[in-house]
């Protein structure tokens, strides 16, 4: 006993001190840490209760040990739903762990069955593991790497095939050769694989932890904290790579956005007002935004969105679009309602851009929407024509103005 005695307490300090690690990430934001710092807790406790056998009661040692132990299990697979955002069947699961008690209780004091004990504990444990995998390969958040979550799967269904191979292992034996065989290699090497189970999966999680807490921070850095929208620098540099990879056969198409008489507008309903009509833009424009697009607030009032592989003709009537969708909103909050209006100005980019160039061409273009009388979309293709109203526009007050004069 004494080999089964040191593996499961070398496994218990291996959890006492995955616990000290998770007790460090209790105050992050991410979800399922309490319920992997739990897991590991309920191994702390259980392990050792495990390692007294003889030494305590049987039924400390066999029915509470090996239930507070498929609590662990629980409690892992609810720290991993939680994680993925998925709901937790706890009625399910506590069920199981209900179920092992009885299991415990029955082969030990009604038919003392080693054989069938270890059976039981190992095809919960098989179960839980296997749904641990499954859960980490289906829910995997497709925008993260998929390392963390691979190599956790991979895990989980490694104890998995191990604790079933365990348990197979055992219904050959008979009640009365099992307790012999329990310092056996094929016992020693499963008990041993098995025992690791938790530090190894939790030293994971700590890896997925570390993992969700670098991607906020990033999402913080290259997001506008008020709008949502990606900042400057980082629509730029997706500029920077947009124009390197633009070809004929896959254009690119620049939006920039001006909100009209912004000013009016915080003047009128307070700047609480003003950040709530940009909060509104940014959420009813990503309606329009596709996979591969870029939002981006570039200052104040102005936005820019990029369509890679996108025409001309696709881009204005885009843009015309989202012009008629921001006409007809209404932005309501404590402020009151209020109506606003936008101008676009369009730029398709040329294999030499660079990307000042190729936003200096879109500004030209919404500068043109801007003065020929704002809620309307400007194209280069359009500037000329745009430019030529305008002269005109300016010239008949000054035309008049000579005909009082000779008269």
């Amino acid at each position: 006993m004494l080999t089964v005695v040191s593996i499961l307490t070398t496994t218990a300090l291996f959890s006492l001190a995955m616990l000290l690690v998770l007790g460090s990430l209790l105050r992050s934001p991410v979800a399922g840490v309490r319920e992997w710092f739990f897991a590991n807790l309920a191994m702390v406790v259980s392990l050792p209760l495990l390692a007294l056998r003889t030494a305590i009661p049987d039924f400390i040692s066999i029915v509470v040990a090996n239930v507070v132990m498929s609590l662990a299990g629980a409690f892992y697979y609810a720290g991993c739903a939680r994680f993925l955002g998925r709901p937790v069947p706890w009625v399910r699961m506590l069920a199981g762990v209900a179920l092992i008690g009885i299991a415990m209780i029955v082969w030990r004091y009604v038919d003392a069955n080693l054989p069938m004990r270890v059976v039981a504990s190992t095809t919960f444990n098989t179960i839980v593991c296997t749904a641990i995998g499954v859960i980490l390969l289906r829910r995997r958040p497709r925008d993260r790497s998929p390392y963390n979550f691979w190599f956790a799967a991979l895990m989980a269904f490694l104890f998995a095939g191990t604790q079933m191979v365990r348990g197979l292992y055992f219904m050959t034996l008979a009640p009365d050769e099992s307790l012999a065989m329990l310092n056996s290699v094929w016992n020693i090497s499963l008990l041993t694989v098995g025992a690791v189970v938790m530090p190894t999966l939790t030293m994971i999680a700590v890896m997925m932890v570390h993992d969700a807490m670098l991607a906020k921070v990033e999402h913080a850095l290259n997001h506008d904290h008020l709008t949502g929208a990606l900042t400057r620098k980082r629509f730029e540099s997706i500029t920077r790579d947009l124009l390197a990879a633009a070809q004929p056969a896959r254009p690119l198409v620049l939006l920039l956005i001006d909100l009209d008489h912004f000013k009016r507008i915080n003047d009128t309903h307070g700047h609480a007002g003003g950040d709530e009509v940009l909060r509104a833009f940014v959420q009813m424009a990503g309606d329009f935004v596709r996979p591969g697009d870029a939002l981006g607030r570039l200052g104040g009032e102005e936005f820019g969105l990029l369509l890679p592989a996108t025409t001309a003709a696709d881009a204005a009537a885009m843009a015309e679009s989202l012009r008629a969708q921001a006409e007809g909103q209404v932005v309501s909050g404590e402020f009151g309602s209020c109506r606003y209006s936008i101008s676009i100005g369009i730029a398709t980019a040329h294999w030499e851009d660079s990307p000042d160039r190729f936003n200096a061409r879109a500004d030209r273009a919404l500068y043109a929407a801007k003065n020929s009388g704002r809620n309307r979309v400007a194209s280069e293709e359009t500037l000329p024509k745009l430019e030529t109203e305008m002269e005109m526009e300016m010239e008949l007050p000054a035309k008049a103005g000579r005909n009082s004069a000779q008269a």
